[in-house]
């Protein structure tokens, strides 16, 4: 007797379980007027949230009174490297890479592509503006996260609307805004890795200096990561403790205060990939201009057009390579089946 209540519970239990890890992600293209392009991630919760409820199992429904919460919201915002007109290209890393490798970040994801420039706020925020009109979300609790370019690009906009943004974290970027006073009315977490070479970490200090001297640094942190090259920092995307820094901030509290208490280290980073890429999640995948439903599964590695690619030059070595590109040697070879010795001849397309 016991044996078949256990067998009917888990015949019960275990479709809602799968369910739960299901998201949906979807490509949106010229859907907001004078604006970017962009993934839409939204997670399982809000899914059951907005479908019609499923009939089979209504004897595990929750009552009509009680409502699943509408999810936060963040805005991730890539590096140059992403920038152009393949909407592809923004999967090769970030929060929805790391949602593709099993990583659980319970929001609705917003992941622009700027096809090349300064990321535009407003251009931004026209589209949190849309998912709002079209999705059920919190909008208390919209969060920013970029690096390099998006680093610049998440300053600039959480200073630009330091009253909408919850809290933002911005990785080896800066600042173009030359007000930069709304960055002191928001939690920010600014970071960088002292050994970048593309984006010196002068130009995170330079935003800090200026807070600190005005006195407009009451909600900041920062942390110079000694040693980080430019690329390592690309791997907080993939820490549970990053989404749980943002996610503890919200414009509901009585006073707009920083969490304090998390801290990412070198140590974090060489610990960032654990508990994911050995079971990739399943996701239901959309194109809205292709018309039709992708792969459940996504890795990098499944869309030869989710990588750029760059053409040997004379002189070229994968140092350079690595510097012009903004990735690093190890990656280049994973990618292209090469090693470090291998002789990179004129004209080699390298995917990167």
């Amino acid at each position: 007797m016991i044996k078949k209540f256990l067998i009917a519970a888990l015949t019960l239990i275990l479709p809602l379980c799968l369910n739960a890890q299901n998201g949906k992600m979807e490509a949106m293209r010229n859907i907001v007027a004078d604006s970017y392009n962009f993934w839409l991630y939204t997670p399982s919760e809000a899914d059951m949230r907005t479908e019609e409820p499923d009939t089979k199992f209504d004897e595990v429904a929750l009552p009509e009174n009680i409502k699943t919460p509408p999810p936060p919201v963040i805005i991730f915002l890539h590096g140059a490297s992403l920038c152009g007109t393949d909407l592809y290209k923004v999967r090769r890393y970030g929060c929805l890479d790391a949602i593709s490798r099993g990583r659980n970040i319970n929001a609705v994801i917003i992941a622009p592509q700027n096809p090349g420039g300064a990321w535009n706020p407003k251009k931004i925020m026209d589209i949190v503006k849309w998912v709002n009109d079209n999705r059920e979300i919190d909008t208390t609790r919209i969060y920013a996260i970029g690096m390099s370019l998006g680093g610049y690009g998440t300053m600039d906009l959480a200073g630009t609307y330091p009253d909408k943004i919850a809290a933002a974290m911005a990785l080896c970027g800066g600042c173009y805004l030359k007000d930069q006073t709304g960055l002191g009315k928001l939690p920010l977490w600014i970071i960088h890795g002292t050994a970048d070479r593309a984006v010196p970490v002068k130009c995170s200090k330079e935003v800090v200096e200026n807070l600190k001297e005005n006195k407009n640094d009451s909600l900041l942190m920062y942390d110079w990561l000694k040693g980080a090259s430019h690329s390592a920092l690309a791997k907080i995307f993939y820490m549970e403790k990053t989404y749980d820094w943002l996610f503890s901030h919200s414009l509901e509290d009585s006073t707009r205060n920083i969490n304090r208490n998390t801290e990412i280290t070198l140590d974090d980073l060489k610990t960032a990939y654990t508990g994911i890429n050995k079971n990739l999640a399943h996701v239901s995948e959309i194109d809205t201009n292709r018309n039709a439903t992708l792969p459940s599964v996504y890795t990098t590695s499944t869309y030869s057009s989710s990588h750029a690619y760059y053409t040997v030059r004379q002189g070229d070595t994968l140092g350079a390579i690595s510097k012009k590109t903004h990735t690093s040697v190890a990656t280049l070879c994973r990618l292209n089946g090469i090693s470090t010795k291998t002789i990179l001849r004129i004209g080699r397309k390298i995917a990167y």
